[in-house]
Order: C-alpha cells, then structure tokens, then sequence
C-alpha cells in the first residue's frame, strides 16, 4: 500500500507542471497549431475563389507555380534587399544612439524618452504621418526645394527606385529606439572600472568604446541583428499604409503579397505556399540564432 501511494505522489510529481501548462497548450494548440497545420495542408491542395467548396488536393503544383512566379521572385529580392540594408543599420546606429544617451548628464532621461517615442507610436499613424511627409507637397521636398537641390521635388514613394528605400527609412526611425534600449541595458551592466583601467593604458574616447564596449556587448549586437532580420522578412503596415505595394511591385515583400493572394484574390492556397516558405526562412533565422547566442558571439 505504502509503495502505491509513493508512486501515485511520483506521478503527480511529474504532471503538476504539465496540468499549469495545460490551459496555455491548449490555446495554443486551437489559435496556432491546428491553423498552422491547416495551411500546411492546404499549401498542396487548390482552394480559390469559391471558398465554400471543399481544397481538392494537387500535390505539388502550387510549389511549381512559385517556381516561375516572376512577382514572387520580385518580392523575394525586395524582402532580401530589405535584409541587406535594414539590418546593419538597426545593429549599429542603435549602440551608437545608446552609448550617447549612456553619459551621465542632467535631463538625459528625457532625450532617452524623445528617441523611444517613435517605437510607442502606432505603425497607422506613424505611416500615415511619413506619407504625408513623403508626399510630392509635403515637408521633405519642401525643404528640398528650400535648399536648391530639386525644383520639382523627389517622387519618394511613387518612383520605383525611391519607394522601397523610403518605406525602410520609417522601419529604420520606428526601431531605433526599442533596439536602443536593449543596447542600453547591455551598457549598464559593463563595470565602470573597466573603462577606467582603460583609460589609464591610453585607452580613451571612441578607443574606449571599440576596445571595450564593441567586444563586450557582441552577444546583445547579435541578438539585435538576428531579432531585426526576423522584423524585417514580416515587414507589411509601412508596405501597405504608404505604397500598397507599388509602384510595378517596386516596394511590395513577401507577407504584402501573401495578404494579397489570400484577401484580394482569393486564393488561399496559393497563399499557404508563400506562407510556408516564409516560415521556413524565419526558421532559418531562429536556429541561427540560437546557435550564435549559445555560443555567446
């Protein structure tokens, strides 16, 4: 009898932690899982246009339609080139604005306040704002024409070569300050005594910073590239507030042409396809990162 109960108590032991976890798995399951399981299924079946009709299964045809989809392979490059020009910019410009507002000066507080402002304000509002800013009668071009460099303005967001760059200037201002205080808890954690030795060895100013604070805070820079990748291949409000994709797919990505397949075309499971190889890209970039944190760059 004693060894009975003994094991019973073994085995609630084991399943207390399961049952708290219960509830939270069970959500999960019904608003994650299942869904996700849904579209993988129906990344190899063709359900379109009349969605009352059940998916009819077609194997691997919607994969060899994104094969040659010549405006998947556009929004590819333009989520790539999102990539190349976004992340760098969030992994420096942030340690640089955080190693400033770090100094021990009255009324720092509120400039720290100032540059998170932008991360707080709602990507509707923030977009809507910059268009207007953008716009070919709006603040930037008027200071343009202000100062002589164009008469007639710059087309930021209805030129093929200026949309795409203008939309990553808003992801870029929206950023700065949340990856800002992500640097800035890493610089708080480094010993003051540490720069002190240094600048008693000659080490001082910027020196300080590249001898010390740069090989100190890797792990953190890594982090921040990594989280800002995994942002960037999601990108969609700046997309669709400011552009709509346009002009010529010039500033459409990866997840504005899955909603577009999926809500204005109608055809979802063609959209389940984009969507499976964009989570296998951000899984990508996960393992990645997990990889460099547990190696502690």
């Amino acid at each position: 009898m004693q060894s009975v109960l003994a094991r019973w108590e073994i085995i609630q032991h084991k399943l207390t932690p399961y049952l708290f976890l219960l509830p939270a798995l069970l959500i999960l399951g019904l608003t994650v899982f299942w869904p996700a399981l849904q579209a993988f299924y129906l990344s190899f079946t063709r359900y379109e246009y009349d969605l009352t009709q059940p998916p009819q299964w077609i194997g691997w045809e919607n994969f060899q339609r994104l094969w040659t989809d010549a405006v998947f392979w556009q929004t590819l490059g333009n989520t790539l080139l999102y990539l190349v020009c976004v992340v760098p910019v969030l992994a420096i410009a942030p340690l640089a604005l955080a190693i400033l507002v770090n100094q021990k000066l009255r009324g720092m507080h509120w400039f720290r306040a100032a540059y998170y402002t932008p991360v707080v304000i709602s990507m509707v509002v923030a977009g809507i704002a910059w268009r207007w800013i953008y716009d070919g009668n709006g603040l930037l071009n008027q200071i343009i024409r202000q100062i002589g460099l164009s008469e007639k303005g710059i087309p930021w967001l209805t030129s093929p070569q200026w949309a795409l760059f203008s939309v990553m200037a808003v992801t870029v201002w929206k950023g700065l300050g949340y990856y800002m205080v992500i640097y800035l808890a890493g610089l708080q954690a480094i010993p003051a005594d540490l720069y002190e030795a240094a600048a008693i060895e000659g080490s001082d100013g910027i020196r300080k910073h590249w001898d010390i604070t740069v090989p100190l805070m890797r792990p953190y820079i890594v982090l921040v590239a990594v989280i800002s990748a995994i942002s960037a291949t999601k990108v969609f409000e700046e997309v669709y507030i400011m552009t709509q994709g346009g002009p010529r797919n010039s500033s459409k990505t990866i997840v504005y042409y899955l909603y577009e397949q999926a809500f204005r075309n109608l055809e979802m499971s063609y959209a389940c396809t984009i969507g499976l190889v964009l989570f296998l890209g951000i899984l990508g970039l996960s393992i990645l990162n997990l990889k460099l944190t547990n190696q502690r760059v």
